[in-house]
């Protein structure tokens, strides 16, 4: 196959469709699909709307009920494997402090605002706009070995139920890569811890509180579990990645006790352990089990029950991987600065990577700490563009 020349995909990637990102990201925004509190629903079908009126073949497929996976195919190009743009269409609440409707979008200069701009009904725009250049590649002489493919999942922001079922039950595709769009201000990110969250119940024996000696405190044994994580926390510390630094752990909820008179006959922690590449929270919990019963904590009418309630894996794709390097120059061939690190967030990228063994890269536009869940959520026009013909370009390297 030819290489295109550097001026044929210059001209494709400025096809990009300005209009169009910043009309379907308002009606992305304006068709609100909160997480938890809401269903998706409403919100996959403007976006599969949008697909099928740009050309794309659009399958829809229940993650749940109400809830459907959206999966378009650019399918102007060759039979080869293709590249996999990912995505997702919840948003979170919008929380109070808001200057105007969150799921109202108002124009500021170049800014867009309202719920979901930045994370990540922007970013879905972005990606619509980018394969619907790219379906015209073949008037600039461009040819593509395969398809360019949109998944857009439920659930990202709860427990990915969308994306799980994805990777359970994928379609017969393949993908030399993956491009996530969320928000990194377009810096190409190889890599990313993953999230997890661990229930942690302690049961003890009340006991009156002027005999203790009576009772076993669970309170006093959930404080033990604690000085066991902060351990394990300070080992990790000490082995920091490069990349990712290390796993964390936050114990985010402590609920116990029955009166201030009376010895705890029951503790809850809910803990986040936030994941390394590789790792796993059902090793973890059992791990963690294990030192509690090396510990002698569980013992002597105290139980402790680790109960893992979600996971979202992480993953590092090489530096020198050809993905890493075709979405960097994408991103600087389309006018911006951009650099290759790792990210302390999670996505459904992990499980792209981990399950179907895809290469997995996320860039995309917004900013996920300044923007990102935040009241008068925003994101630059300018920046959604020059994330699209990014993806545009990337698409060109990848497939051309």
């Amino acid at each position: 196959m030819k290489t295109p020349s550097a001026a044929a995909v210059d001209a494709l990637a400025q096809t990009v469709d300005v209009a169009l990102i910043e009309a379907l990201t308002s009606t992305l925004v304006e068709t609100p699909s909160v997480n938890p509190g809401g269903t998706e629903a409403a919100a996959a079908a403007v976006l599969a709307d949008a697909c099928r009126t740009a050309g794309f073949a659009v399958s829809l497929t229940e993650a749940a009920p109400d809830r459907p996976n959206v999966l378009a195919s650019m399918t102007a190009a060759g039979s080869g494997p293709g590249l996999l743009l990912l995505g997702h269409s919840d948003v979170v609440p919008a929380g109070p402090d808001w200057t105007g409707d969150p799921f109202v979008v108002r124009r500021d200069g170049d800014l867009l605002i309202g719920r979901g701009t930045t994370d990540m009904k922007g970013g879905l725009a972005a990606a619509v706009a980018a394969m619907s250049a790219l379906s015209r590649a073949g008037e600039f002489g461009i040819a593509l070995s395969g398809p360019v493919h949109l998944l857009a999942t439920v659930d990202e922001e709860e427990h990915g139920t969308g994306v799980r079922r994805f990777v359970a039950e994928p379609p017969p595709l393949e993908f030399l890569g993956a491009i996530v769009a969320e928000p990194t201000s377009l810096q190409v990110v190889r890599g990313c811890r993953g999230a997890s969250y661990l229930d942690i119940e302690i049961t003890g024996r009340a006991a009156h509180s002027g005999r203790p000696s009576d009772g076993r405190s669970a309170i006093e044994a959930a404080a033990a579990v604690i000085d066991l994580i902060m351990t394990d926390q300070a080992a990790m510390a000490a082995q920091s990645d490069p990349l990712l630094g290390f796993g964390t752990w936050n114990v985010g909820v402590i609920d116990g006790g029955q009166g201030i008179s009376v010895v705890a006959p029951n503790c809850y922690l809910g803990v986040d352990r936030r994941l390394m590449p590789g790792e796993s929270i059902e090793v973890i919990a059992q791990d963690l089990g294990d030192a509690i019963s090396g510990a002698g904590i569980d013992t002597d009418g105290i139980t402790v029950t680790l109960r893992p309630t979600m996971e979202m894996p992480g993953f590092a794709t090489d530096e020198d991987h050809p993905l890493v390097r075709a979405v960097t120059a994408a991103v600087t061939d389309s006018g911006a600065s951009t650099s290759v690190g790792g990210w302390t967030a999670a996505c459904d990228g992990g499980f792209i990577s981990r399950d179907l063994g895809v290469p997995t890269v996320v860039m995309g536009p917004g900013d996920i700490n300044g923007q990102a869940h935040q009241p008068d959520e925003s994101v630059s026009l300018t920046e959604l563009a020059t994330a699209a013909r990014a993806y545009v370009r990337a698409a060109v390297s990848m497939l051309g």
